[in-house]
């Protein structure tokens, strides 16, 4: 027997994301299967070569396996339950497990706005002031802007997701997403939910045009710094330092943006389910080889963690275009 919430008599959500054609359905579980493997065993490997590397026990990285380990929570938080509704083929949800999807997805969300400003930070000071870059982004510092980053997560999910459980959900609730978040639930709640999206603008505003704008003006400060150096070697050398975190954040923001801040005429639930997940399962995948195959001493610590597979490795990076080191 379901379990009912408090407030309402909504036991289960039913999810729509996934097509019902059973042959979409099977190449499905083979793309989502890829997708969650190759992001767990990527940043599985960034993280690792990040730990058992001493030469990159450097803010950078501590930041950077932050993120690994944040993309890894991402696509667990998701795709587990859709490759269940594929092989079960239900797409029922239970009320509790959607909420803890919400609350889970928005800590992930928000911490990750706040984790690519403090990257931007950490950007504009070794190239902006890199005479004062250690004194600056200490070991403490680190520590306090990445426990700010997590706490700003679990705070604002807790502000968002909480609310939303209290709502009343009445009848048959379809959501046309692959997995539960706020304003899908927002608009199936039979009562008022003025208050609700008081709070899920204000989170809007706050993480992601506010901390959007600081890594836009950051970046200003870092191209205009970059301008100012001399030599073309010594322009593309810091350019290259920086050019990977502006390649995540045009990504992760413009997913952001397009599901979030244009006028609701625009696109369809359909679309809306596509860009959700290409932001919470595509960028995870990507982030690994955009932050890190494309680095010459990630890639010397991974070697080091597979030599017998460097033969492989070699010729899988040739063929992905990668820079050798």
């Amino acid at each position: 027997m379901a379990v009912r919430s408090p407030t309402n008599s909504t036991t289960v959500f039913i999810l729509l994301g996934l097509s019902d054609i059973p042959e979409l359905r099977c190449a499905s579980l083979v793309v989502f299967l890829s997708i969650y493997l190759i992001t767990i065993i990527g940043n599985t490997i960034v993280l690792t070569a990040i730990i058992s590397s001493t030469c990159l026990h450097t803010p950078m990285y501590f930041f950077l396996a932050n993120l690994s380990v944040l993309e890894m929570c991402y696509t667990t938080i998701t795709v587990p339950n859709i490759l269940n509704n594929i092989i079960s083929q239900n797409n029922i949800i239970s009320f509790w497990a959607c909420i803890c999807q919400v609350y889970l997805f928005t800590l992930c969300a928000t911490t990750e706005c706040v984790l690519l400003a403090i990257m931007a930070y950490d950007r504009y000071v070794a190239i902006c002031i890199p005479l004062r870059y250690t004194i600056i982004i200490n070991h403490a510092l680190c520590l306090q802007l990445t426990v700010t980053a997590w706490a700003s997560g679990i705070v604002n999910s807790i502000i968002q997701s909480l609310p939303t459980s209290l709502l009343p959900y009445c009848g048959l609730n379809k959501i046309k997403r692959l997995y539960c978040e706020v304003q899908p639930l927002l608009q199936l709640s039979c009562s008022d939910t003025y208050i609700n999206k008081i709070l899920t603008s204000v989170s809007a505003t706050v993480f992601g045009v506010g901390f959007m704008t600081f890594i836009l003006v950051t970046y200003i400060f870092i191209i205009s710094a970059i301008l100012r150096i001399p030599s073309l070697s010594g322009r593309r050398k810091a350019f290259s330092t920086c050019s990977s975190h502006i390649t995540v954040v045009t990504m992760y923001y413009g997913a952001l943006i397009f599901m979030y801040m244009r006028p609701r005429s625009i696109g369809s639930q359909r679309m809306d389910s596509v860009v959700s997940a290409i932001y919470c399962m595509v960028i995870p995948v990507l982030n690994p080889i955009i932050y890190s195959l494309r680095n010459k001493e990630v890639k010397r610590a991974i070697k080091k963690l597979l030599p017998s597979n460097y033969p492989a490795t070699h010729r899988i990076e040739n063929i992905a275009g990668i820079d050798k080191g």
